[in-house]
């Protein structure tokens, strides 16, 4: 009854439902566009990684590239095959895990001003691991940016895990900049962040019917 029922909805008005469509024609427009844009932003870090590889020269920089160029192919194929199908993937998104611990160098120390290289000569693991933050954090934001534009719920759904992933792949390149003294992080003094961090309180919660 209620498939007749949204038969006959679909002759009226001329739109289509979802669900009497085949999978792979279950796309909106902007959302091809949307997908088109955010699968060549996975291609654009894999291949940007590929040239960086040649420059690097700590090992421990190395294997984190080399971990998340992994990671991000499998991605790739795996939101390719969803676009194509429009159906569950043959494989499941992973959890992207760093290696390293959390712990964070708080506190500025003196440093050379930076400037713009001048040469390729001088391309350096600071350089590097530099660009690998700004894309994976950019790569980030156009995914949340994109899930919430997209139809298809089994590409949104890709799409929409994959955010956590690059947060936590942004995290573990902060990280070793971090460590290495490229990424400093200031703090507020004891006072003033006493005052930030109690300046909000806790609301009553209310009840559901």
């Amino acid at each position: 009854m209620q498939n007749e029922q949204n038969n006959y909805m679909e002759q009226q008005n001329g739109k289509k439902l979802s669900e009497s469509m085949p999978a792979n024609k279950s796309h909106g427009g902007h959302e091809l566009y949307d997908a088109h844009e955010v699968i060549s932003g996975v291609m654009g870090v894999l291949d940007h990684y590929k040239m960086y590889e040649q420059h690097l020269q700590d090992q421990a920089l190395k294997k984190i590239l080399n971990r998340q160029s992994s990671f991000l192919t499998e991605l790739y194929n795996i939101m390719v095959e969803s676009l194509q199908t429009g159906e569950k993937p043959s494989k499941s998104t992973h959890i992207y895990h760093m290696e390293q611990s959390n712990n964070v160098m708080y506190g500025l120390e003196t440093t050379q001003p930076k400037k713009p290289i001048q040469s390729v000569s001088e391309i350096s693991d600071e350089n590097i691991s530099g660009l690998m933050l700004g894309q994976v954090k950019g790569l980030a934001s156009l995914m949340a940016m994109t899930a919430l534009e997209m139809t298809n719920p089994v590409l949104r759904r890709v799409t929409a895990d994959s955010v956590p992933n690059l947060i936590e792949m942004s995290f573990d390149v902060f990280l070793y900049q971090n460590k290495q003294g490229y990424y400093q992080v200031p703090q507020l003094a004891d006072q003033e962040m006493t005052h930030m961090t109690e300046g909000f309180a806790t609301a009553p919660t209310i009840p559901l019917n």
